[in-house]
């Protein structure tokens, strides 16, 4: 009888461990994604693990590294990016992004970076809301402790202004992470 009793069991646990491992894959294939650069955005990674993958954000990438900007973007946030494609960062003038990224800079870096940020997860559900709640315009301070300004640009359009007067569009909205959430704009915003 005990060796029966093993067995049942044995079988049991098994297929307990086997259901678990379905369970985890289905999870896994079931989160919503969103490609971004070629490469799918995953929700339970984090806002680096993402960017990394997209080779539409290379530029990007690479002004957080040279700023040191990796571990807060990698910590538990939530922040709201809005993240400048290398397109957008081949709109500035010519040197720009070079300039930026030497070291002697590199404060005047983390002030353009930091600008993209804002504190919280904001999707554009929330932006939305906040543009209607503004009457047409949502303020919002961005973690270089500056403001920048959200407007509704048709349905389910949204812009970004920056303080100079320059006009981001967020061409891809809600790239949910971990640890925020992206919208990816074609114009890089200066404080």
């Amino acid at each position: 009888m005990s060796k029966r009793f093993v067995l049942i069991a044995a079988a049991a646990a098994f297929a307990l461990a086997a259901g678990a491992a379905v369970s985890a894959s289905a999870a896994t294939m079931s989160e919503k994604t969103v490609n971004v650069g070629g490469a799918p955005m995953y929700p339970s990674k984090n806002i680096i693990q993402n960017a990394v993958n997209s080779k539409d954000h290379t530029t990007l990438v690479a002004a957080v590294k040279a700023a040191g900007l990796v571990d807060t973007l990698q910590g538990p946030g939530p922040f709201t990016v809005f993240a400048p494609t290398n397109e957008a960062f081949a709109k500035l003038p010519a040197g720009t992004v070079e300039n930026l990224l030497k070291p002697e800079n590199k404060a005047t870096l983390v002030k353009v970076l930091t600008y993209h940020v804002v504190p919280g997860r904001m999707t554009a559900v929330n932006l939305m809301k906040a543009v209607k709640d503004g009457e047409g315009t949502a303020k919002l301070k961005t973690v270089a402790g500056e403001d920048i300004w959200i407007k509704q640009a048709g349905p389910g359009k949204l812009t970004i202004t920056d303080s100079k007067g320059d006009v981001a569009m967020v061409t891809i909205a809600d790239v949910l992470q971990s640890n925020g959430v992206i919208h990816v704009i074609d114009t890089v915003l200066l404080p």
